[in-house]
């Protein structure tokens, strides 16, 4: 393990960049690091999906910061509480998933988190799953945790409050998460947790638990999350996030396709400006200059922060050449799709451009793809190969050479 710093500076930063709150507040949560306590922290994460997004590594800089700082620190995968499903901002019950789900979901989550986080080197990270824990508890356990909290407590949460007022079910399994997610502070024993703001709740039940079982005060910190300007959060649910399993070109692209809104919240949460530096984009903003520059700034700085500086100036030449030059991309995949005569949909689909048969319908249907540059509007379009490889585009950056 190595040497905790007391670095003030960073302990500032910390404590103070991209946060919203810090529990139970954020001198108590200075002076513990100040003393160059060895502290234990984690963050947490349902694999509900085979990719971390740019959510997920905006809290990772968080951890990531503790870990320079010589702190002790773990990445919890959820193998088990995915299985329940959060109901945190959700109008209706999650859909359950398998245990074999969950485990295909995170096989690549080290791989996808060590873009920010390290797990080598003399204080690597540590990954947990709570299966190993919430797996093997017995009914009677679960009452016994149950017995720390109220129905009124549960009830008060907004989506559950707002379900039972519109009339929509509250399922108990959901009534359990919270208990599921606090248990893992008192079976890990830690000392602070950090999470997305809308994890408040179920953060503060850990730290709840983990007072009345083990008499331990445990620090919360919850950073701010990025969202678009209706309020919703980036993620999978929405469909606007940035994946780490995205091609850097597509990557910049989704940046440059958000609301000019976003360009302020982004530069804070995204990257390491101070709130000047911030302050002078905001206000050359409101001034009337161009956003295109900041948000061409924005994008190419977090490209290169996930993907690398070679990758982030690609993605940032394609974007020119085919977005604002109307040009096509230097480098187009190449997919064999083993048939002389194939439905349009069909191709749209087996190429990747397309998530599936309706998506490709759709997309038809809203004049969205070009063969060999010509616009198809026709569902029942049947591409010929003989003269393979044909190029197809979808919208204005999509592009791929199907082959026989």
């Amino acid at each position: 393990m190595s040497k905790v710093s007391t670095d003030q500076k960073k302990i500032d930063w910390l404590l103070n960049h991209a946060v919203e709150n810090v529990y139970p507040d954020k001198e108590a949560v200075r002076e513990r690091l100040i003393k160059g306590e060895a502290l234990t922290v984690y963050y947490g994460i349902d694999p509900t999906g085979p990719s971390l997004h740019l959510g997920h590594l905006i809290t990772m800089r968080k951890l990531s910061e503790l870990q320079e700082l010589g702190h002790k620190v773990i990445l919890l995968i959820g193998d088990f509480t995915a299985m329940i499903g959060d109901p945190t901002d959700k109008s209706a019950v999650r859909k359950q998933l398998t245990r074999e789900e969950v485990l295909e979901n995170c096989k690549r989550y080290k791989e996808q988190a060590s873009r920010v986080l390290d797990f080598t080197g003399a204080n690597p990270v540590e990954i947990k799953f709570n299966n190993d824990w919430l797996g093997k508890m017995m009914f009677a356990d679960v009452v016994t945790l149950a017995s720390h909290f109220t129905v009124q407590q549960m009830a008060e949460r907004d989506m559950f409050a707002n379900r039972i007022k519109e009339g929509k079910p509250v399922h108990l399994h959901e009534f359990l998460y919270p208990l599921m997610q606090g248990y893992d502070s008192v079976a890990m024993d830690v000392d602070g947790e950090i999470g997305g703001n809308d994890q408040t709740f179920n953060m503060l039940a850990g730290r709840t638990l983990l007072k009345e079982i083990k008499h331990k005060d445990k620090f919360v910190i919850t950073n701010k999350l990025l969202v678009d300007p209706s309020g919703k959060k980036m993620g999978k649910t929405e469909g606007n996030m940035i994946a780490m399993t995205d091609s850097p070109e597509d990557m910049y692209g989704k940046l440059m396709s958000w609301s000019d809104d976003m360009i302020v919240p982004a530069f804070e949460l995204c990257t390491d400006l101070t709130s000047a530096e911030i302050h002078d984009i905001k206000t050359a903003v409101k001034e009337g200059e161009n956003p295109m520059k900041f948000k061409k700034d924005l994008a190419l700085s977090i490209v290169t922060w996930l993907a690398g500086s070679e990758a982030g100036e690609r993605a940032a030449t394609q974007f020119s050449s085919v977005h604002q030059k109307g040009e096509k991309p230097d480098v187009i995949e190449t997919v064999s799709l083993g048939k002389k005569e194939i439905p349009l949909i069909d191709a749209l689909v087996e190429s990747g451009l397309c998530a599936s048969r309706s998506d490709a319908r759709r997309q038809i249907e809203q004049k969205g793809i070009r063969v060999a540059d010509k616009l198809i509007d026709d569902v029942k379009a049947t591409l010929n190969l003989d003269a393979s490889p044909l190029l197809i585009q979808k919208g204005k950056r999509h592009f791929v050479n199907v082959t026989l």
